[in-house]
């Protein structure tokens, strides 16, 4: 009787673990309400249902979970927390939500500031949904669905809006949204590129959450509660002059000066053009196989070009020519040895007067610290030893990563090479100081606020001067 109910709890806490991995929230809650004492059982390699959600993703069945009282803390069989496997796999609304405690998360990730405002093109106001990619018949329902959201791209700049502010004196730049209607005839053409985003994050509930409209029965989830609009992204490969038309807003243009432009929208809407461009920009170059050659078809929402020749060797086992590529950047603010003197360089290219970190492209095999060592020093002859990550940033020109870092400089003698950059210098803190609050005359400029660079400059004048 004993091996009995044994075998029963076992498979009551496989059962739970399962619904939690693959996302069943009312699976799981009903799990829940019958034997509260599953919450924190733990399955193979000590994984809880919490670790299990935060791994695939699954942003309800964590944000249950945690009202319900589990333990955040608690780490599987390699000392991990669910917050470290939110963040390991790219879940940051869950590793954000994971975060939120303050002091308790600083038991777990000693030194970290999770108050650390998020970096331009990194605030994500869409839920990515990536496990409905491979959902069909699910992205069909959100392509059609009357309240889905499309934004329009031609030769990767967005279709936007212009709103003057302060008569005239700054501007600001707003993504037009398209309902299904206007853009079906758009997506029938074979050389349209859509991409799935994601949904929108869910807001606080109101009184009219719980009474869909008739028009948005299809989004609603198997709990009865309304789904969030999908967002797409349209590549269209038109005339740009034919395609403004459909605008009913005044003052519609698509963006081309992608580095400048491209800086002047919100926090949130920033977050979505990088994703979408990026996206966007990858299948522009891939439309043929890298592999044979053949032609590629857009799967998954968007997230993977397929070959069509039956024969190619990229159909067989996974091979990075067939998702979207990153590539990544190591960005650096050297510090003098005496601590209050950063090295900074400028580019041909660059504004006159201004200067910015480091920075090049990861080669492969390279960590991040060889990275960082070696750009810094065949780009201005400098040696560096410690360096210490800070934070990231999505750079969609037309896809990067930049990784943030401080390092110390072990010599100071400079030595330009003139292919890679136009001057470097030593700069004391006062000058980045007046530079960075925009004193009459400063000793030169540097990067606006929406770039890691200006953000690595900032967090250097803020804190000690010791790594």
């Amino acid at each position: 009787m004993t091996s009995l109910q044994l075998s029963v709890n076992e498979e009551m806490v496989e059962r739970f673990l399962d619904a939690a991995a693959t996302g069943d929230l009312t699976n799981v809650s009903t799990l829940l309400s019958r034997v509260p004492s599953l919450i924190n059982q733990k399955g193979s390699r000590n994984w809880t249902a919490l670790m299990l959600a935060a791994r695939n993703g699954h942003f309800p069945v964590v944000e249950m979970l945690l009202a319900h009282g589990c333990d955040k803390f608690s780490v599987n069989s390699s000392s991990q927390t669910a917050y470290d496997i939110a963040k390991f796999w790219g879940h940051r609304h869950v590793s954000n939500l994971l975060g939120r405690t303050g002091a308790g998360c600083q038991r777990v990730l000693p030194g970290a500031d999770l108050s650390q405002q998020e970096n331009y093109f990194s605030r994500e106001m869409l839920h990515r949904r990536s496990e409905k990619r491979t959902d069909s018949e699910w992205l069909e329902v959100q392509r059609r669905d009357p309240e889905t959201v499309y934004i329009l791209f031609s030769d990767l700049g967005p279709m936007v809006s212009t709103i003057q502010k302060d008569g005239g004196a700054s501007a600001e730049t707003k993504l037009c949204r398209f309902r299904y209607e206007a853009v079906e005839d758009l997506l029938q053409k074979p050389a349209t590129a859509l991409v799935f985003l994601g949904v929108k994050k869910r807001e606080k509930p109101s009184s009219s959450s719980s009474s869909p409209s008739p028009s948005s029965a299809s989004r609603r989830t198997e709990e009865g509660v309304r789904e969030p609009p999908a967002w797409f992204a349209i590549g269209a490969d038109h005339d740009a002059a034919e395609l403004l038309k459909r605008c009913r807003e005044k003052n519609c243009s698509f963006l081309k000066s992608a580095n400048r432009d491209l800086l002047n929208f919100s926090e949130e809407e920033a977050g979505v053009v990088a994703q979408a461009r990026s996206l966007l920009a990858w299948h522009s170059r891939y439309s043929f196989c890298p592999t044979c050659g053949g032609s590629t078809a857009i799967m998954e929402g968007g997230y993977k070009r397929s070959c069509m020749n039956v024969n190619c060797r990229s159909l067989m086992g996974v091979h990075n020519t067939c998702y979207p590529r990153v590539d990544p950047v190591v960005i650096m603010l050297v510090i003098h040895p005496d601590g209050n003197q950063c090295l900074l360089g400028r580019k041909k290219v660059f504004p006159a007067g201004m200067f910015s970190c480091l920075a090049g492209f990861i080669e492969p095999g390279e960590s991040i610290e060889e990275a960082v060592r070696r750009e810094v020093q065949e780009e201005s002859g400098v040696k560096v030893g410690p360096v210490q990550y800070i934070s990231s940033q999505p750079w969609p020109m037309p896809s990067n990563l930049m990784i943030g870092c401080l390092t110390v400089a072990i010599s100071t003698d400079i030595k330009v090479d003139e292919t890679e950059i136009e001057e470097a210098r030593w700069f004391p803190r006062q000058q980045v100081i007046e530079s960075l609050q925009k004193g009459p005359r400063p000793a030169f400029t540097v990067p606006p606020r929406q770039t890691i660079a200006h953000q690595l400059i900032r967090h250097w004048i803020g804190m000690n001067s010791n790594l």
